[in-house]
């Protein structure tokens, strides 16, 4: 018998409702990855631009209406595909999340898209965490959607109860 892994989660956590920090600091390495989406974006504008019309690189200033809108729409796209296409963001694969609709599959593209609308627009729903019996957010309890832990992958396409 080999000696368990410092990386290895506890099996009796896996597939449990993730808490109020672990969402948290998820959340967090989202912002900073949308953040590098964003400056990525900006900067392969100012050297196409730069490339193509022969003027000095310089990242474009359109103004902190564009910028803000823009920046929240770039979110929503990273949040939907995210929890689309794996059931997880980047922020959510550090911290050994998923997230899921509440029979434990991946979320339907307009329900991603709710609960990204309503995670970018009302960020302090994470507080409702604290207080409910299941560690919903109010964006899980108007989706219907639930985040666990999931390290193994366990829950990735079917039930977490169903193993």
């Amino acid at each position: 018998m080999t000696a368990p892994s410092r990386t290895r989660r506890p099996p009796e956590i896996q597939g449990r409702p993730a808490g109020l920090v672990s969402r948290t600091v998820a959340a967090a390495v989202d912002a900073f990855v949308v953040l590098a989406i964003l400056l990525a974006l900006q900067s392969g504008y100012a050297a196409a631009r730069s490339l193509l019309t022969g003027q000095p690189f310089a990242l474009p200033d359109p103004g902190p209406g564009f910028t803000v809108a823009f920046g929240y729409t770039v979110l929503v796209a990273y949040l939907v595909g995210g929890w689309v296409l794996g059931g997880r963001t980047a922020g959510d694969q550090l911290m050994g999340l998923r997230v899921t609709d509440g029979s434990g599959r991946r979320l339907t593209a307009g329900t991603a898209l709710l609960r990204a609308v309503l995670c970018v627009v009302l960020p302090v729903g994470l507080l409702w965490i604290p207080v409910s019996r299941r560690a919903a957010s109010l964006q899980d309890v108007v989706t219907g959607s639930a985040v666990v832990h999931d390290w193994y992958g366990g829950t990735h396409g079917r039930p977490a109860d169903s193993r």
